[in-house]
């Protein structure tokens, strides 16, 4: 069975920061593509980035130069290293993978900035 697990969310002050991990388990996890996305209240989901298994990776223009994306293929772990949070980072982050015609996803984990 496939599972995504996300944690590391919660609330932090403008300016701070935060980790967040999503452990997969279920897939032969150094085969795909992972990617963490966000969702804030009335908007739509967007990607924030996405790591290759070779190792590619690409940011959202929202979070270039603040979020980093890594990966650790001996854990099945993809880690979203998030900088110079601001309100409008404000979302559910979620982790995903995409396996032929199939996208799988986590539960998602909230991240709140605010004073």
């Amino acid at each position: 069975q496939v599972q995504l697990v996300e944690s590391g969310g919660g609330l932090v002050q403008p300016g701070g920061s935060l980790s967040l991990s999503c452990v997969v388990s279920g897939i032969i996890f150094r085969f795909y593509t992972m990617g963490w996305y966000r969702q804030a209240p009335g908007k739509q989901r967007e990607l924030v980035a996405n790591i290759t298994p070779g190792g590619s990776i690409n940011y959202g223009d929202s979070v270039k130069g603040r979020f980093t994306i890594s990966r650790d293929n001996s854990k099945n772990t993809a880690y979203l290293q998030m900088n110079s949070l601001q309100p409008e980072d404000t979302a559910v982050y979620s982790c995903n993978f995409v396996a032929g015609s199939r996208s799988y996803w986590g539960q998602g984990t909230q991240v709140t900035v605010s004073l």
